[in-house]
């Protein structure tokens, strides 16, 4: 039995942005919770409201439809944009920093592929 796996963040997609692609293909993923104004959305992977329950930190695991990626960096501001707005952007790029500091980066692997319905979860190994 593996260990115990405790969810820091959890919430379903209820939206994809129609120029949420244009980010998928540069390997990111930029997520708001179901609060954010009509301009973000359409960039956007719009998922329910959540609490943040602790805060994310590199080693983490991210999962995304199904896809678990190890989280390697995260900004400073992650965390309250996570609390505020359920808002990050995800880079699938395998860096360990980013230049912004509102950016998680993550391994580098296909990005998932997300619809509506599809989990998004934070999880400490």
């Amino acid at each position: 039995m593996e260990g115990i796996m405790i969810n820091k963040y959890q919430s379903t997609v209820t939206e994809v942005g129609a120029e949420a692609e244009i980010f998928f293909s540069e390997n990111m993923m930029v997520i708001f919770n179901d609060t954010a104004p009509a301009d973000l959305r359409t960039i956007g992977v719009i998922h329910k409201e959540a609490h943040l329950l602790e805060d994310v930190e590199a080693g983490d695991v991210l999962e995304v439809a199904g896809e678990a990626y190890e989280i390697l960096f995260v900004g400073s501001k992650v965390n309250d944009t996570l609390k505020e707005l359920g808002h990050c952007t995800i880079m699938f790029n395998g860096e360990i920093s980013a230049d912004l500091p509102g950016t998680m980066t993550v391994e580098k692997k296909l990005l998932p592929n997300v619809t509506v319905d599809s989990e998004i979860r934070i999880v400490k190994k």
